[in-house]
C-alpha cells in the first residue's frame, strides 16, 4: 500500500490520540521532581503545537511483528484501569500501526518479544520535528537489553502490565519512567502479562531525526 498524505484534521482518530498523550503528560504526577515536571511541560507544549498546526498524517504501511499477537490482551487489560481513555483511542488506530524493531541487529530472543509503533515524529505517521511519540509492546517475561539515547530525554508511561527498569522499582499502569539523555536503562517485564507502554522523546530536531538505536555491549 502506498503512503497516503492527509492531516490529523481529516483523520480525527489520530488527533484524539494526540490529545490523550497530552492528557497523560498533564495528569500524571511528577513526584516532586522539577526535572520530570519540566519534561512533562515540554511534552505537553510540543503536543499542543502539533495539534494546533493540524499536522500532516503520513499513513505508513501497516506491519506486525510476532509480539503483536499479545496486543489484544494488552489493550483488554488496560480498558478497565486508569489508562482506559488512551487505550480506547489507541485501539481506534491499531489496524494502521506499523510495528518495528528499530535496530539493525536485534538479539534473537527479542524478535518475538518486543516491537514499537511510532505515533508522531519526523517519519510519521503524524509528521513533526517537535517530538517523537509512540507505543512499545513487550511479551510476558521479556528482558529489553541495556541501551541509551544520545541527546534524547525519554519517558515511558505504563498503559498495561508491569515493568521494572534497572531492577529499581516496579511500574504499573499510570506510572512514569523518566530517562535523561545518555542514561543506560534495561527493562524487564512480568511473567504473566504483556506490557504496553507509551513513550515520548524530546530533544533537538537533529537528534530526533538522526537517532540510531543500538544496544550497549556487555562488559567482558
Amino acid at each position: 500500500m502506498d503512503e497516503v498524505s492527509q492531516t490529523i484534521k481529516t483523520q480525527p482518530d489520530w488527533r484524539y490520540l494526540l490529545a490523550e498523550f497530552y492528557e497523560l503528560y498533564r495528569q500524571i504526577p511528577a513526584g516532586g521532581s522539577p526535572r520530570i515536571r519540566s519534561h512533562q511541560r515540554q511534552a505537553r507544549e510540543a503536543i499542543s503545537r502539533v495539534i494546533k498546526a493540524g499536522a500532516e498524517l503520513r499513513l505508513q504501511t501497516a506491519a506486525q511483528k510476532p509480539v503483536t499477537a499479545h496486543l489484544r490482551r494488552a489493550l483488554d487489560q488496560g480498558r478497565s484501569g486508569t489508562m482506559a481513555s488512551i487505550i480506547r483511542s489507541l485501539d481506534c488506530v491499531a489496524d494502521s500501526l506499523s510495528w518495528q524493531y528499530g535496530y539493525e541487529k536485534v538479539p534473537p530472543g527479542l524478535t518475538g518479544t518486543y516491537a514499537y509503533a511510532e505515533i508522531a515524529g519526523p517519519q510519521g505517521p503524524v509528521v513533526t520535528t517537535e517530538i517523537i511519540l509512540g507505543v512499545v509492546l513487550f511479551a510476558p517475561g521479556c528482558t529489553y537489553p541495556a541501551h541509551a539515547h544520545q541527546g534524547i530525554t525519554e519517558s515511558y508511561v505504563c498503559l498495561s502490565g508491569a515493568v521494572s527498569e534497572n531492577h529499581q522499582g516496579v511500574y504499573v499502569p499510570g506510572s512514569m519512567i523518566f530517562n535523561p539523555p545518555d542514561h543506560l536503562h534495561r527493562i524487564t517485564v512480568g511473567d504473566r502479562e504483556p506490557a504496553l507502554l507509551a513513550y515520548a522523546w524530546l530533544g533537538k530536531a537533529g537528534d530526533l531525526a538522526g537517532q540510531k538505536m543500538v544496544f550497549s555491549r556487555p562488559r567482558k
